[in-house]
């Protein structure tokens, strides 16, 4: 290993005597098993055995994962529930035998007795197949709707749009490998951003204590959600595999394998109904949701919420919800990067484009007409909505509109759009707001007889520069004790890994809000023993200008000093939320002959707060809003008609690449002052920023209403009767992939473009 090398859970080397096992899944969304025929594959040699459910230990449970609101199985037992899920793992000495032995079994299904599966979400509605809300979650309510409807001069009945999925991408796939120890005891190193829930799993699964489950993770190769509750199986299934054969056992998933059975972001079908007055001021909003949550409920009740955090960016007078979440048999959906968020965002925007489009008015008008105000902020969010100073959103849309240079580039498009016919250029301007929630969280620091320092904390490094905001952390509190020595601090703390039996109540690693969390809690436990060194320091300032680290921590030890110290931090009922502000503007060029689109350029302006390491915080806006533009331009999920993902590869799912990022991508962090409930006053960034990717999506439908307007005028030529798929106002769902963005520009354009000549002769 060279060093500086980071190690990721598949570098690991294997340990004496390591199997390696490959997931056997269902081909059958909803189907008895009859028979699993592993006799073949078992013949090979070096295949060892199939690992299913008749193997999990007496006193053990059939538990691959567990979230707030229920369990999933490791592996099906009579019955497969979706096409994809575990049935079972086929063990052999290396892993490239265990995957050609996985592919060699064959199972029989039987689906006499059984209803078709339910593959969409009209099915699960009409078969009411639905998960229940906890009453805390249902969304409240806002102001008086039917009052709004009574006042509104304009009314949109039940319109609908709808999003996809989104794979998770990570490059690191799920990956584990289980270690067996003495006293029934296992160690299981995993790529996991749920250390503790891991250990809560695994134990339940082999019917151990949880001190008997040690769970270790140095680092994730990405995860964004999908790390989450869904590592849990692979991890479960490497535990069970381990535990029968009393030997390491260690599995990474192919990709096409992760792709068809760990799941992904949940799709949505939404109706909205909205009364509006002519002058575009948004009197009352009703929304209908669907969300397809797969087959376990899973995280799925916390996505009505955030849907609807996401939706309330707008002061829409009066706004009502009803959400129904539907069991299908699907994996199970869960939270991806900004959970619910991008989707309600999504829908704002798509309301407000629909308002534009029906009074024939520009957008960013209609926007800036349905922007809160601090008092209609403070009805639509409650108390996270915080103090007025606090509501940066209109200064950070003012300063957009500066720094994108947004009124002299709109002139210049609808000067490029008047001379070119088969390319067409779009810009859009949109802002948004999102709801943070901080945790409690686990810290811990040591100091050594050298004056090295070593740290502990509940959160997991997935990229997101976690470790080397939590070292700055300890050098900045440390650093009270020496004078001008932050620099040289910050070289001597190490961070080590996530530990379960080490650091308890690690919790999740996710929601933005890890690093200010673990940054708290270390800062809590450097106050600790600040207070610890601060009179040994006192007393040896007495015969000396100044007194040396080295020294400090020497003479600390020689008088028995604790020199490590513990915290748990808790945030207080007003810190625990708060709001994140964002804007962004985008101009794009579509081809109307091949419906590719090109982004020019990009502008955001981000209230990070005060950020806590402005180069980490940079570099998260971009990758949130590159991994937005997936979600809104190209990543398209496609399953079959027994519910099987098709789109298992990149061959076939398309994620962005180095072409898909803007050509000018600038960005601005607001420096917003002082937030005496923020850590340091600084604000999340990880997240929030995938939602002003929707930009892109609006500067596309901007740019395709250019195109509708020559077909529009083509069609006039021949005296045809003007359609509603001429008009300004069209549904555009996500993904806007090439084909979608070709045949909304009328996929007969050229055509059309050429009957019109020839009427014209």
């Amino acid at each position: 290993m060279c060093a500086g090398e980071a190690v990721y859970v598949d570098d690991i080397p294997s340990p004496k005597d390591c199997l390696h096992g490959a997931l056997v899944y269902s081909r059958k969304p909803f189907a008895h098993i009859k028979h699993i025929e592993v006799e073949s594959a078992l013949a090979s040699p070096g295949v060892v055995s199939f690992v299913s459910v008749k193997d999990i230990p007496k006193g053990g449970q059939n538990v691959g994962l567990q979230a707030f609101f229920g369990e999933e199985p490791i592996f099906a037992d009579d019955l497969t529930e979706y096409s994809g899920q575990p049935l079972g793992v086929m063990v052999a000495e290396t892993r490239k035998l265990a995957k050609a032995a996985a592919d060699q079994v064959k199972v029989s299904y039987d689906t006499q007795g059984l209803e078709p599966p339910i593959l969409s979400v009209e099915e699960a509605i009409a078969r009411s197949s639905l998960f229940e809300i906890p009453p805390s979650l249902i969304p409240k309510q806002v102001g008086d709707f039917s009052k709004g409807m009574a006042e509104a001069d304009y009314k949109i009945l039940s319109s609908r749009v709808e999003t996809g999925s989104q794979y998770y991408f990570y490059m690191e796939t799920q990956t584990a490998m289980a270690i067996p120890d003495e006293d029934n005891c296992i160690t299981v190193y995993t790529s996991t951003q749920l250390a503790e829930s891991a250990q809560v799993t695994i134990a339940k699964c082999l019917g151990i204590p949880e001190h008997n489950v040690r769970i270790i993770t140095r680092r994730v190769g990405g995860g964004f959600g999908g790390k989450g509750t869904r590592a849990n199986l692979v991890a479960a299934a490497c535990a069970v595999s381990a535990f029968k054969f009393r030997r390491p056992v260690r599995m990474y998933l192919d990709r096409q394998t992760d792709m068809i059975t760990v799941g992904s972001r949940h799709p949505l079908k939404m109706f909205y109904t909205v009364g509006f007055k002519v002058d575009g001021k948004i009197t009352a909003l009703h929304v209908d949701c669907f969300l397809d949550a797969g087959y376990s409920v899973e995280l799925s009740p916390l996505i009505t919420s955030t849907i609807t955090a996401a939706l309330k960016k707008y002061n829409y007078g009066a706004l009502s919800l009803n959400f129904k979440i539907c069991k299908t048999n699907f994996p199970s959906k869960s939270a991806m990067r900004a959970p619910g968020d991008v989707q309600g965002a999504f829908l704002a925007e798509t309301i407000i484009e629909h308002v534009a489009s029906t009074l024939s008015m520009d957008a960013k008008s209609i926007r800036e007409k349905n922007l809160h105000n601090f008092e209609s902020l403070k009805l639509f969010y409650g108390p996270c909505a915080g103090d007025k100073l606090g509501y940066t959103l209109p200064l950070t849309l003012e300063r957009l509109v500066l720094f994108s240079n947004f009124n002299q580039r709109t002139e210049e498009i609808r000067e490029f759009n008047t001379t070119n016919r088969w390319r067409k250029r779009g810009m859009s301007i949109s802002p948004i707001i999102y709801e943070v929630t901080v945790r409690p969280t686990p810290g811990k620091v040591s100091i050594l007889n050298d004056g090295s320092i070593v740290v502990e904390v509940g959160g997991i490094e997935l990229g997101q520069g976690l470790w080397t905001k939590v070292k700055q952390m300890t050098a900045f509190a440390l650093g009270q004790l020496w004078k001008d020595g932050n620099d040289e601090l910050y070289e001597r703390v190490r961070v080590v890994q996530a530990d379960t039996i080490s650091m308890v109540q690690g919790g999740f690693t996710g929601g933005s809000t890890t690093s200010e969390s673990s940054c708290e809690a270390v800062r809590v436990a450097c106050v600790v023993l600040v207070e610890r060194l601060s009179p040994i320091k006192k007393k040896l300032l007495e015969n000396a200008q100044e007194v040396a680290w080295d020294a400090l921590v020497k003479q600390a030890y020689f008088q028995s000093v604790n020199m490590s110290a513990n915290a748990y931090w808790v945030p207080d009922s007003i810190s625990s939320q708060y709001l994140n502000y964002g804007a962004a503007a985008s101009e794009v060029e579509i081809n109307l002959l091949t419906g590719a689109t090109m982004i020019l350029r990009t502008d955001i302006v981000y209230d990070c707060g005060r950020s806590l390491n402005p180069a980490m915080d940079i570099g998260q806006i971009e990758g949130a809003f590159v991994q937005g533009i997936g979600f809104f331009i190209l990543e398209e999920h496609v399953v079959d008609s027994d519910g099987m993902v098709t789109s298992d590869g990149t061959w076939t799912y398309k994620i962005p690449i180095v072409d898909t990022i803007p050509k000018q991508f600038n960005v601005e962090m607001l420096s917003s002052g002082h937030h005496q409930n923020r850590v340091l006053s600084s604000k999340a960034s990880g997240e929030p920023p995938l939602l002003l990717a929707g930009t892109v999506h609006c500067a596309i439908r901007e740019a395709i209403k250019e195109a509708r307007k020559d077909l529009h005028s083509y069609k006039s030529c021949s005296n045809e009767i003007i359609g509603e798929e001429c008009s300004a106002t069209f549904r555009m769902d996500t993904p806007a992939t090439m084909d979608v963005v070709k045949k909304l520009c009328g996929l007969d354009n050229v055509e059309k473009y050429l009957q019109s000549l020839v009427h014209h002769h």
